[in-house]
């Protein structure tokens, strides 16, 4: 007997989990913090002068035997445990690095490796500083497929590898550090709103890495020009496309590239500076790993909490640009389905 079509609908959409959630966050950061003493009288400025600058007064930085690979797993691990979940559950492995240990192989099979995903595709993506949102869209989107049931996304950076000690316009911004978080599928609609991406290849000149050197590059006034732009309207963007206002956002998380970008976008939009997370002091910008990173320090200081509406916005070099709001509530696991 051959079923009809309309009873095998039926059947595939009563297993097809309707959405994606968040279900925890980790980190992993290199032991040492480095001061801008440190640093300032190698680039010829004062401490006070890159605090009103970028906002930053340390940095974490990776020593030389130090890998990206065991940032980022590590990050992994601690995402895992604080989900209950086990690597072997996992179904896809997905980092987002500008800086991986080798050009080839990607980091990800690498991470999936030490963390015993044996049963998990793995591979990299690149966008620079906007890496991580791009890493939870495609995670998001396979969740809310059907195709894959969990997977971790993994924003990490070893900046100080591709950082000219004496540059003063990036020696004392970028840093190390990974982030991660874990992706369920939910019973319910996905906890993850559309997410909204852009791309601007006329900027691209303007933060480069050249393979002659590979130092990067920065023109600094025409990153923040168009770093707060496009920060600024992908936020409305987002907000919009889950039907809600921005007075009715939460928390605003955004990529922690410079304090300045920060304070002109919060006054751009009229967002409260309450609102807005700040943890560029203490980590510095840390590329696709800032937006787990400042998810995990608003945590830790009680201002992420369930029920909570989140916004996640960043801008890279490319230029690249993304934001989406997410609904930080522990989610309602749906029921494990074969795949095939």
């Amino acid at each position: 007997m051959t079923t009809t079509a309309p009873e095998c609908t039926e059947s595939v959409a009563a297993v097809l989990p309707l959405g994606a959630a968040i279900a925890s966050v980790g980190i992993s950061l290199p032991e040492a913090v480095v001061a801008n003493a440190e640093i300032a009288p190698r680039i010829g400025v004062t401490d006070e002068w890159i605090v009103r600058r970028t906002g930053i007064r340390s940095r974490r930085v990776a020593a030389p035997e130090e890998r990206l690979v065991t940032h980022a797993s590590h990050a992994a691990a601690a995402a895992l445990k604080r989900a209950g979940e086990t690597p072997e559950e996992l179904d896809l492995v997905l980092v987002a690095t500008a800086t991986p240990d080798e050009v080839m192989p990607n980091a990800a099979p690498q991470v999936a490796h030490e963390l015993g995903a044996t049963h998990a595709g793995a591979f990299d993506i690149g966008a620079a500083c906007t890496g991580f949102l791009s890493a939870l869209a495609v995670g998001a989107a396979q969740i809310e497929s059907g195709r894959v049931q969990s997977a971790v996304v993994i924003g990490a950076d070893l900046m100080s590898r591709i950082t000219n000690p004496q540059d003063r316009s990036t020696a004392a911004v970028f840093a190390d550090g990974a982030g991660a978080v874990v992706l369920r599928a939910t019973a319910q609609n996905s906890r993850i709103g559309p997410i909204v991406l852009g791309a601007d290849g006329a900027g691209a000149e303007h933060i480069v890495v050249p393979r002659e050197d590979g130092r990067i590059q920065m023109r600094g006034h025409e990153t923040f020009r168009e770093a707060v732009a496009h920060l600024s309207l992908a936020t409305v963007q987002a907000v919009r496309a889950v039907g809600a206002r921005l007075e009715d956002i939460d928390l605003f998380v955004y990529h922690q590239a410079n304090g300045r970008i920060l304070s002109a976008v919060s006054e751009r939009l009229g967002l409260p500076l309450e609102a807005v997370v700040d943890c560029i002091g203490e980590y510095g910008n840390t590329c696709a790993a800032t937006l787990p990173l400042a998810l995990a320090h608003a945590e830790s200081e009680g201002r992420l909490q369930a029920g909570h509406r989140v916004l996640l916005g960043a801008f890279g070099a490319g230029f690249t640009w993304g934001a989406t709001v997410v609904e930080w509530d522990p989610p309602a696991v749906a029921p494990p389905t074969s795949s095939s």
